[in-house]
């Protein structure tokens, strides 16, 4: 029988590793391709490993085969600030990877979307094309992505999905983000500066949003489909901070002490009643589990 072949784009990220694995358990002939070699903590010996800016056209051209069964588009400049790498990298970058499978013959090409899309629509959100303002750059390009995606399979029939992300969390995130942000000042018994952290975010455990990727790949009626992928629960961070904390058996965070900022989304989780009823999906891992697992890598992994 003939192996599936993916490529994962962004695939030394965070998500994008947690994504390959799981495509390694399945026996499929998995290729990444990003920026930066990975780190060694997400270096996976079965994945051919590829390296180049999706926002180059000619060396992306170059760089890659079309005989892919399927695309998982991840990739993107992490760091916000930068507006012009943020276009090129979310948005260019996806149009490029559209310009090279728009006659291919993939099965199936999932764009990692987000939920900052909505921009300031109220929560619960449900699945649909935003056209008030969006406030964050990042958000505007990751829009304007799903536009582009939507008119090539409306034109085109590209078999295009749209998954819109809410707050990931999981092993071997990067310690930048809130949750790894939290759990490694608990272990060191610091104190940290928080926001009031009434805010209201959904958290969603990497495993149950791998699961929710291949349910997507597997689906033909996905095709031209947005799909939020969240807990559907809005939860305030202070409440995550604090039971990090409790668990844990220390840390002292200090609320209040950081600013918000003046585009700050004040309540921000999804309806996935979509996603539930189109895809049978639903996330199995509840949040006091998945923090557990969370801090338990952590924990282990002495690098940090």
């Amino acid at each position: 029988m003939k192996k599936n072949k993916i490529l994962i784009t962004g695939g030394t990220g965070f998500i994008g590793y947690h994504f390959a694995k799981s495509c390694i358990k399945k026996n499929w002939i998995v290729e990444s391709l990003s920026t930066k070699n990975p780190i060694l903590s997400r270096r996976l010996k079965s994945v051919r490993y590829l390296k180049c800016d999706i926002s180059h056209f000619q060396k992306l051209k170059k760089t890659l085969s079309k005989n892919y069964d399927y695309v998982v588009n991840f990739a993107g400049y992490v760091d916000h600030s930068n507006k012009a790498k943020t276009m090129k990298s979310h948005y260019l970058g996806a149009q490029n990877l559209a310009k090279i499978f728009l006659h291919s013959k993939i099965k199936k090409f999932v764009q990692i979307g987000s939920s900052i899309e909505y921009g300031k629509k109220t929560s619960p959100q449900s699945e649909e094309i935003n056209n008030q303002k969006v406030y964050s750059f990042y958000g505007r390009a990751k829009l304007m992505t799903t536009k582009m995606f939507l008119k090539f399979y409306k034109e085109n029939n590209f078999p295009v999905s749209i998954i819109r992300l809410y707050l990931v969390y999981g092993p071997n995130q990067e310690p930048n983000r809130l949750i790894p942000i939290t759990i490694l000042n608990a272990l060191k018994k610091s104190k940290f500066n928080c926001s009031h952290g009434n805010q209201l975010r959904d958290f969603i455990h990497v495993d149950d949003v791998v699961k929710s990727i291949f349910k997507v790949l597997n689906y033909k009626k996905s095709n031209g489909e947005i799909f939020n992928i969240g807990s559907g629960k809005g939860v305030k961070v202070k409440k995550v901070i604090k039971r990090i904390c409790k668990i844990i058996g220390s840390g002292k965070p200090q609320f209040g002490k950081i600013r918000i900022r003046k585009d700050e989304i004040s309540k921000l989780y999804p309806n996935i009643s979509k996603a539930r009823k189109i895809l049978r999906w639903r996330p199995k891992i509840k949040l006091n589990i998945g923090l557990k697992k969370t801090i338990n890598y952590y924990i282990n992994d002495k690098s940090f």
